[in-house]
């Protein structure tokens, strides 16, 4: 169960109802300075009912880092390790796509290739086409493919304390879910002259287990491999991690708690499996923040990849920041007080929120986790927004 904010809590909303019960909020401190405004910003997620609360500032002179709350709510006395690991979730796209782009500047796919070329057959049925859907339309999120999340039959057992102990352990394969995404009609097929110009928008993890599979039909290795070889070794991101089927998070870490539809109280879910290319990456709020400042500083990719990833079309109602547009697995923004904006994608698992952003040219990134999701509950907008907020201001500060 991985999902961008909006994609997993609009899961929740359409197969559940009810309000989840906040947790005691603290006042956040007043402060100034590079130090002392990241504080203050991470004390006013904490005081919008969260948890606990980690994030970090990083550019060319080092990096600045605060927290806030306690790693356990069973232990309210033990604050959120420093460097502590968390699931990503869909931040993972943005390594998926750099991935996909790195294969196009060697000449190894196209963005205008189909998805037949690569998987034929597999996209079909239904009103389905893999012929009308090119890789830039998978990374893009243009191709019309159900969100396997949304429509998988056992979606509304998986938002139930109950449903997640049952599911905790248990693994889906990339086959499976793209199974469970075609079981639909497509809410469009790309435009059959131009399919890779697509200008229609809407959000599905299924757009990257397909492009996740067409990686390891290209290179011939699984996905994971490609991540390790190509980012997370020669960028010596030391705490990140492709956890595979295993659910367990590596210490140090925090608890993720999630509040489902209706209950007055969190539930621990830490251990989850499941995702692969769209959402399972293990991090820490640093290795993330190298790997943005070297994505958008041109380490990864190159000059016309690079630029093909910042083509962006509208995307609507995905988050609560205004003006968004969405390119190949990044998304950007405006920002008030700076003249390019900035980049992010952002991501939730069960009781995490990750929300980040970096500078058009690398030079400064920000980076936080939020060990708490509130299903249902406005309390959860709050929390987002706060996090908006504490990135905006660290990179134009």
């Amino acid at each position: 169960m991985i999902s961008r904010r909006t994609g997993l809590a609009a899961t929740a909303a359409a197969l559940l109802t009810g309000a989840a019960g906040p947790a005691a909020a603290t006042a956040p401190h007043r402060a100034s300075g590079v130090r002392g405004r990241l504080q203050s910003d991470v004390d006013a997620i904490l005081a919008t009912g969260a948890t606990g609360v980690l994030a970090e500032v990083q550019s060319a002179r080092g990096r600045t880092t605060a927290r806030a709350g306690s790693a356990a709510l069973r232990t309210p006395h033990r604050p959120v390790p420093w460097d502590a690991h968390y699931r990503i979730g869909s931040d993972t796209k943005t390594f998926t796509a750099t991935l996909a782009l790195q294969l196009a500047g060697e000449g190894r796919l196209a963005l205008t290739d189909t998805v037949e070329r690569w998987l034929p057959g597999a996209v079909r049925g239904n009103g389905n086409d893999g012929r009308r859907i090119t890789v830039a339309n998978l990374l893009r999120q243009t191709s019309g493919l159900n969100d396997y999340l949304a429509v998988s039959p056992d979606s509304a057992d998986a938002f139930t304390p109950d449903g997640y102990r049952r599911s905790r352990f248990r693994t889906t394969t990339p086959e499976d879910q793209l199974k469970a995404a075609l079981s639909r009609p497509p809410l469009w097929v790309p435009d059959a002259e131009h399919p890779a110009r697509e200008r229609r928008w809407g959000y599905s993890n299924t757009n990257y287990v397909v492009a996740g599979l067409i990686i390891e039909r290209v290179t011939g290795n699984p996905w994971a491999q490609e991540i390790h070889d190509r980012i997370i070794e020669p960028l010596g991101l030391r705490h990140t991690i492709t956890p595979g089927t295993s659910p367990y998070v590596p210490e140090p870490t925090a608890t993720a708690h999630t509040w489902f539809p209706g209950c007055a109280r969190p539930t621990d879910t830490t251990l989850a499996s499941g995702g692969g290319a769209d959402g399972s990456v293990i991090s820490t709020t640093h290795d993330h923040a190298v790997f943005l400042r070297a994505l958008m500083s041109g380490r990864l990719l190159r000059p016309a990849q690079l630029a093909a990833m910042k083509e962006t079309v509208v995307a609507e109602d995905w988050s609560a920041a205004p003006g968004v547009r969405y390119g190949l697995g990044i998304a950007w923004r405006p920002v008030a007080g700076s003249s390019g904006g900035i980049w992010f994608h952002g991501g939730t698992h069960l009781g995490i929120v990750s929300e980040s952003g970096v500078t058009p040219d690398g030079a400064r990134a920000a980076t936080s986790a939020t060990f708490t999701l509130r299903m249902g509950d406005p309390a959860q907008d709050a929390q987002d927004l706060a996090a908006l907020r504490l990135v905006d201001r660290a990179l134009t500060g």
